[in-house]
């Protein structure tokens, strides 16, 4: 939904920052918009004192924006801080209902206002990223002269849905989605503050901690969910929101898996243990119920990366590349149409063959590193390319694989401590069995046995 449609951006003629405008009717999250940059909840790693955002909002700055992130991290909040400053004019257009003829037009009055009143124009855009080339094309000359300081928001990687020459006259700032202390804080605010509920309902610890599952990151996911809840239980006469007033509210089975903390673990704990047990369909059916539930799918693509590695390694190599591939998908494309490329990795890696001596294998050699069995690099093995190397031994006795035929000899390259230790075991399975018959004769080759 745009900013203009959420109704917060109320402008008169004069383009005045909104700061007071957002109308009594107006949702909640609308509501609870921060109107100073002390009342912004997350994003502590743009705001911090000095970060150029915080600079551009103070008015130190003049240096145009795109902010990249997930759906509820502040975007518009922050475009709307960057307007609040006296001296600036502040525009809000959306992508989805404008084109070149209103940038132009907003282009001409930002001259005008430069050269009569010395005013400078924030150009806030919304949906950046479903602007055409020659939309955004269309803004490069007035971002080059500073005719407007843009401020655009987007959901998908300005890498790939911005032009090359408006990403280099721009800053590119990612938001994160909130942790669940800041959701939270957020509640908590909405819950007392005078511009949300202003104290006529009270908030369950359960309840709270269904709203914050729930909201996943998402601000105005968790302030919508919770002035549904409220709206059922002041109907009703109620004055306390507890987790069936959330489940009244919202999509019942999202509450049920989020209700308790350990639904979350459980079912995740499910989803990996029924890939590791190579069974496809009880792992797609987890992967469901956290797509329904609104679980976040970057948690679950992260999940799919770790077990690629821990559960099946060089048993199938094509399993790290598929995770990988759903996590990229995850971060490019977004819910809902990353569900595939997460249920296509889900069934890769149940179907794949398994094997966990990658684990095993940098487990055992990091916790000998850390009982000291450590022991100083062969000479040989050791950097010579300096004056003075060969007289400490250094490089000398080396002997270069590539002048065999098959670029394998007998060499010493492990500490003298650990010669003969073996780390990777690789099993009988996929693509291992045919490692295990290569590993046998590459450590009877390298150590001589």
């Amino acid at each position: 939904m745009t900013a203009e449609a959420e109704g917060l951006f109320d402008l008169p003629a004069s383009g005045a920052p909104p700061a007071e405008r957002v109308r009594a009717t107006a949702p909640l999250a609308a509501r609870m918009r921060p109107r100073t940059l002390g009342e912004v909840v997350g994003q502590a790693h743009l705001l911090r004192p000095g970060a150029p955002l915080r600079r551009l909002v103070e008015g130190g700055a003049a240096a145009s924006v795109l902010l990249y992130g997930p759906p509820g991290t502040g975007k518009t909040t922050i475009a709307r801080l960057l307007g609040t400053v006296d001296t600036r004019h502040f525009v809000a257009l959306s992508a989805l209902s404008s084109g070149v003829k209103e940038l132009r037009d907003v282009i001409n009055d930002s001259r005008r206002r430069r050269d009569r009143h010395d005013q400078q124009t924030v150009l806030f855009i919304d949906e950046m990223h479903r602007f055409s080339k020659t939309q955004q094309d269309a803004l490069l000359g007035a971002v080059e002269e500073r005719l407007v300081l843009l401020v655009a928001a987007t959901t998908e990687n300005p890498s790939f849905s911005v032009v090359s020459p408006l990403l280099s006259r721009s800053l590119v700032l990612q938001l994160r989605s909130l942790t669940e202390d800041e959701v939270r804080e957020l509640l908590r605010r909405a819950v007392s503050d005078p511009r949300g509920l202003d104290g006529s309902v009270s908030l369950s610890a359960e309840a709270e901690d269904a709203l914050v599952r729930l909201a996943a990151g998402d601000a105005r996911r968790a302030l919508t969910a919770l002035e549904a809840s409220a709206d059922g239980v002041t109907a009703t006469g109620g004055s306390v929101i507890d987790v069936p007033a959330v489940e009244r509210a919202v999509t019942e089975a999202t509450v049920r898996y989020d209700r308790q903390g350990d639904q979350h673990y459980d079912v995740i704990s499910a989803f990996i243990k029924s890939i590791r047990g190579s069974d496809p369909d009880a792992a797609l059916h987890y992967l469901a119920r956290m797509l329904v539930a609104g679980e976040d799918p970057r948690f679950i693509a992260r999940r799919l990366v770790v077990h690629a590695s821990e559960d099946v390694g060089l048993a199938d190599p094509t399993a790290l590349q598929a995770a990988v591939a759903a996590a990229q998908t995850v971060e490019l494309i977004g819910m809902p149409e990353a569900r595939l490329a997460l249920a296509q990795a889900t069934v890769h890696l149940a179907t794949a063959p398994k094997s966990n001596s990658m684990i095993v294998a940098i487990d055992e050699a990091m916790a000998d590193v850390r009982a000291g069995a450590v022991g100083a690099v062969p000479a040989h093995l050791r950097y010579g390319r300096y004056s003075g190397a060969k007289e400490l031994g250094n490089s000398v006795g080396y002997r270069y694989p590539h002048a065999t035929p098959d670029a394998v000899l007998e060499q010493q390259y492990p500490p003298d401590a650990l010669v003969g230790k073996d780390y990777y075991r690789p099993t009988q399975h996929g693509g291992e069995r045919i490692l295990h018959e290569r590993l046998a004769m590459l450590r009877r080759t390298v150590r001589g046995g």
